[in-house]
């Protein structure tokens, strides 16, 4: 497509005439308006401004009118800069600091959202604006037609704020919003707004909104009696702010892109600067399968494994049946000591309470005989004495 290259056609067109003339690559032949847009110069009406400013140039001729139709994007130049190779449609999504304007050009030499982007970000416009003292989400693309479709009211994507505004809520004033309002002869539609909390003489609050009108939520919540003094935006439709930093400037996954904005993608045709890419699911990267072990499972040991006759777990028999099993089964472990004990009583009943310890010699207390070399009476089988009266 791009080694091709066909004369412009130049003629007076009206609205409804059909553009008929196809070049070679099986596109036709559309109005500069359209391409340069789909190109990320701008809108179609921003193109229209730009030509009748003087500032398209096509095969170093001056246009004059936007009634022309191109094949391909060699030849033009915008402000003396060459248009950029085709590319495949992108969003990108930025974190606006205050203070900077959402334009391409200031006659006051103000910063602008477009001044320290990324070198490999390219050309591109804004979806949408934001004034210059709001901050937050701001969505970047390459493709002029898929800014357009997103501004468009009747797709209505949802646009999410929170407003910090000074004075005091009226919680009654803010539901009334659903059913939109009408300030200066001109009517905003419905308006989610919800109080998120008061603190002090300011309150947060959360504002949704779907048309996306010239400072729609400063002049709607004006209209209530609140100063808004900070806005920020943190949806724009399916995409959001997140944790982006400050200026920060991150491309939308091309998944995550056609899967959220498919209704645009499915009806989008082929154009000469944005031709139609066959994309195949799956071949897109898959999660990779974790196969550790989740933390607290239990796993049972080796040894236990490897023994079949080993008891399981709980189910260990009592202390006389393991007593009476060979000496050779015990694994090398010694066999439990039970000479010089009496037939029928266990160790430690010697004397004394059942279960507990010998007693003393002299003053009855417990272990005073149980002491290895202690001839005590016990110890000859003679009964204990107590002690003197």
């Amino acid at each position: 497509m791009r080694g091709t290259r066909f004369a412009p056609i130049v003629r007076a067109m009206s609205n409804d005439e059909k553009i008929q003339d196809t070049p070679a690559t099986g596109l036709p032949a559309e109005r500069i308006a359209k391409v340069l847009a789909r190109a990320g110069i701008g809108s179609r009406r921003d193109v229209e401004r730009m030509i009748a400013e003087g500032r398209i140039w096509l095969d170093g001729k001056k246009l004059e009118t936007p009634a022309v139709l191109v094949s391909t994007l060699q030849g033009i130049t915008v402000d003396g800069e060459p248009v950029g190779d085709v590319r495949e449609t992108k969003i990108w999504r930025m974190h606006k600091r205050r203070g900077t304007l959402t334009t391409h050009k200031d006659p006051m030499g103000r910063q602008t959202v477009f001044d320290n982007l990324p070198n490999h970000v390219g050309r591109v416009i804004a979806i949408g604006r934001l004034d210059m003292n709001t901050e937050g989400l701001l969505l970047l693309t390459n493709d002029g037609e898929l800014a357009r479709w997103m501004e468009l009211p009747s797709t209505a994507l949802v646009r999410r704020y929170r407003v910090r505004a000074y004075g005091r809520v009226d919680e009654k004033a803010l539901a009334k919003l659903a059913d939109g309002v009408t300030i200066d002869g001109i009517h905003y539609g419905a308006v989610e707004a919800k109080l998120e909390r008061q603190a002090g003489a300011n309150a947060w609050i959360t504002v949704a909104i779907r048309e996306g009108k010239n400072r729609e939520v400063r002049k709607v919540l004006e209209h209530l009696g609140l100063e808004v003094n900070r806005l920020i935006r943190t949806h724009y439709g399916p995409f959001a702010l997140g944790n982006l930093p400050l200026e920060g400037v991150a491309t939308v996954p091309d998944k995550q892109l056609r899967d959220a904005l498919s209704a645009f993608f499915n009806e989008a045709t082929g154009s000469v600067a944005a031709p139609i890419k066959k994309h195949d699911p799956s071949k897109w990267a898959k999660a990779k399968k974790d196969d550790r072990p989740k933390p607290g499972a239990k796993r049972r040991r080796q040894s236990r494994i490897a023994d079949t006759d080993a008891p399981k777990p709980g189910m260990r028999k009592p202390r006389g049946e393991r007593d009476d099993k060979p000496e050779s089964t015990t694994k090398g472990k010694p066999a439990a000591r039970s000479a010089g004990r009496p037939e029928g009583k266990p160790a430690g009943k010697l004397g004394g309470k059942p279960g507990g310890k010998p007693m003393g010699r002299q003053t009855g207390k417990p272990g005073g005989s149980a002491r290895p070399g202690n001839k005590g009476p016990q110890a000859k089988g003679r009964p204990v004495r107590g002690p003197k009266k």
